[in-house]
């Protein structure tokens, strides 16, 4: 389906081609993998680029499975449905949280010196993502960026499962999404190309992105 994350980008880009050089919206990208598919969607666009950082929370004993996630800015979103299935602990979400919340402070300083997000109210945000899955990691950034106040909240996608993107349409004001699929399995499966990108690459970009203003 997509190249790489740098594809994804270009491609979803030309869907959101309404936006570009608008002086009230910028992009916010969901690192570490969103961030090299916002940068491309950032200049193609001629639009600022930032991170919102937000943290999975993993299901005990697999990690990549997330029954919720936690914000940068503080919001804890939970997966209930999964949490009461399996019977969760409280006492293992609140030392998750809690474990989390402290990786954030490093990538925040990693990514924007240590300072919060802001400037958002009042200005149109365009959420960037590689794909999403359960989407739990994008709907805790939605929740911590409507207390932001943009003006308009855009959720750009390259591919998502049908329940998900149908959830998250519902939660902003507009959702791109280039590919949902009955069928998905994992976003990897849509990319030749699905490196693991690291925080290091996640900063330099960044940076290119700032000096280039």
């Amino acid at each position: 389906m997509f190249r790489d994350r740098r594809e994804a980008g270009e491609k979803l880009a030309e869907r959101l081609g309404d936006y570009k050089g608008r002086r009230d919206a910028l992009v916010i990208a969901l690192p570490r993998g969103g961030v090299v598919t916002g940068h491309e969607i950032a200049v193609r666009l001629d639009l600022p680029l930032d991170v919102i950082i937000i943290r999975k929370i993993g299901f005990p004993g697999q990690p990549e499975f997330a029954i919720g996630a936690v914000a940068e800015t503080g919001e804890v979103v939970l997966s209930d449905e999964v949490i009461s299935a399996y019977g969760v602990e409280e006492a293992y979400i609140r030392q998750e949280v809690e474990d989390q919340k402290k990786v954030i402070e490093k990538r925040k300083a990693l990514y924007r010196e240590g300072k919060e997000i802001t400037g958002l109210a009042g200005r149109t945000v365009i959420l960037v993502d590689d794909g999403v899955a359960t989407g739990s990691t994008i709907k805790a950034a939605i929740a911590a960026l409507k207390k932001l106040k943009p003006k308009k909240l855009v959720a750009a996608l390259p591919v998502a499962p049908p329940k998900t993107a149908r959830e998250l349409k519902g939660m902003v004001d507009e959702l791109v999404c280039l590919h949902v699929d009955p069928y998905f399995f994992a976003v990897g499966n849509y990319y030749s190309n699905f490196e693991q990108v690291t925080d290091e690459e996640v900063a330099l970009i960044l940076q290119k992105k700032v000096s280039a203003k």
